[in-house]
């Protein structure tokens, strides 16, 4: 299936800003699963490209010059495979993603819950704790955000795609299962506020496997994978630093289109 995307982020300060650095990854790269036939991002100033340590490509964009708006674009068309695996592939090894961040803290309580669904480290048994999340933390926007540790999430048994990634992937480690955050986009024609999206994988049986426990999907469909990391953090669409400005406004829109 082939899809549009088109996703813009504006920002907006009270007062002149300047200096300003931005980390951005929004590029997809092509695999076994999706074929990038377009892609396009438009950033203020000079950038160029990289890859991080995930193989994630990456621009760092600056801008000398005072400004009050900001506005980065990424569009493109995506053809999508329905395969068994996402196929993002990184030099990286697995155990990396044993490694605890602030935001996937796991404590004993959800341990304990982690172990009651998952007594053999099989795929069947991890797609159960995946469910059982979902029963335990009811999706609901805007009542978390994105710095929602997955304590935090667990006990507020409330939040979004972010959270149920960094739970599952908390009790993963905490059974010693290598698991990692994806960051990307899902097409559901019913659901537009899914376009961005969030889920995990799970190193298990030598290959990664998909949970978007959201969603209870266990295979990629319509994803489209644009990064991967140990939390939200590693993987933020946008994150930057500035002088000036004083207080600072975001509206981010994304569209995932069949076309």
């Amino acid at each position: 299936m082939k899809l549009l995307v088109n996703h813009q982020t504006h920002y907006r300060y009270t007062e002149l800003a300047r200096n300003s650095v931005q980390s951005i990854k929004m590029m997809p790269q092509s695999s076994l699963h999706q074929n990038i036939e377009t892609w396009h991002i438009s950033v203020p100033g000079l950038y160029d490209w990289k890859r991080d340590a995930f193989n994630n490509l990456w621009i760092t964009a600056t801008q000398r010059h005072h400004y009050r708006d900001l506005t980065i674009m990424a569009q493109g068309v995506v053809d999508v495979h329905a395969t068994e695996v996402g196929h993002m592939h990184t030099h990286v090894s697995p155990l990396l993603f044993l490694q605890r961040t602030s935001m996937t803290e796991c404590d004993a309580v959800m341990l304990d819950f982690a172990k009651e669904k998952v007594t053999v480290k099989s795929r069947h048994e991890l797609i159960l704790l995946a469910e059982s999340i979902l029963q335990h933390i009811a999706y609901r926007p805007y009542t978390t955000s994105v710095t929602t540790s997955a304590i935090d999430a667990f006990y507020a048994r409330e939040g979004v795609c972010q959270d149920h990634a960094h739970v599952f992937i908390a009790m993963c480690r905490a059974l010693q299962l290598p698991a990692r955050y994806v960051s990307g986009y899902l097409y559901d024609q019913n659901q537009p506020h899914l376009a961005s999206h969030a889920w995990a994988e799970v190193f298990i049986e030598n290959e990664w496997y998909c949970f978007d426990v959201s969603n209870q999907i266990f295979s990629p469909q319509n994803h489209i994978y644009v990064a991967i990391g140990r939390d939200y953090l590693d993987v933020a669409p946008v994150r930057g630093i500035r002088e000036q400005g004083s207080v600072e406004s975001m509206i981010s829109t994304v569209q995932v289109l069949a076309c």
